[in-house]
């Protein structure tokens, strides 16, 4: 088989997987506390007989744009953003602990504190939040709950527990097939109590809509090139071969 369709669909392939990357960080464009996949594409050699003149690209997730997104004010008690680095401890789907941005917090059926996507947020025994019957709840800077109790003559407010805050170590920190980020080795962090929260409010995506969509159009321009490369592949194997049958 002649490199040249070797190297285009490949090339082709690679583009295909570059657009997912790029199509999923549009999607959550608008998704709280999103951070956006990274991607980018590196030239293969391609092994074989005859001379090394041709490569291949190869595209992959290098990792995970952790820069703040914009803080947008929300005025709801149990919207939290976090102030600078830092992360929100919550219970993984596996059972693991895992960790988000996506400070849009709510109290479920079961009295837990839980994300929007309904992930049990993790306090700081490292077991997951229940919040009493309450008149109010609210959560402070360093992420402390406190609790009007339920009742009339209820006058005083009562610290119920804290949400785990962490400040992970460059590089240790990686996306998981779950959407949430994790730590190497899947050891839980240990909470940093000078993480800052910013109550009533909740951060939007890091994700440059613009930038993304660029991209996704690019690649789409890329992908038709290896297909017209592929096409003249076959056409010249197809000259070729009637050369030789007239041979």
């Amino acid at each position: 088989m002649d490199k040249v369709l070797y190297v285009a669909m490949t090339g082709a392939r690679q583009n295909m997987v570059a657009q997912q990357a790029h199509a999923n960080n549009l999607a959550n464009a608008t998704t709280t506390g999103f951070k956006a996949d990274l991607e980018q594409a590196r030239a293969m050699r391609v092994l074989g007989d005859g001379y090394a003149s041709r490569v291949y690209a190869m595209s992959e997730r290098p990792g995970t744009d952790t820069s703040a997104g914009t803080l947008i004010q929300t005025g709801r008690e149990l919207d939290v953003a976090i102030d600078g680095d830092g992360w929100i401890a919550v219970r993984a789907p596996d059972g693991g602990e895992a960790y988000t941005r996506a400070g849009e917090l709510q109290i479920n059926a079961a009295n837990q504190l839980v994300t929007g996507s309904g992930l049990p947020v993790i306090g700081n025994g490292g077991i997951p939040i229940t919040i009493p019957e309450a008149q109010k709840v609210e959560i402070g800077d360093d992420g402390t709950i406190t609790i009007r109790p339920a009742g009339e003559n209820a006058v005083e407010v009562a610290v119920i527990d804290q949400l785990k805050l962490v400040r992970p170590q460059p590089g240790s920190f990686y996306k998981g097939a779950d959407g949430l980020m994790h730590n190497d080795g899947g050891v839980p962090l240990v909470q940093d109590l000078n993480v800052q929260l910013r109550s009533g409010y909740l951060e939007s995506s890091n994700v440059n809509a613009v930038s993304e969509l660029t991209s996704v159009i690019g690649l789409a321009r890329q992908f038709e090139i290896q297909v017209k490369m592929m096409k003249t592949a076959e056409e010249n194997s197809s000259a070729a071969a009637q050369i030789l049958q007239l041979s």
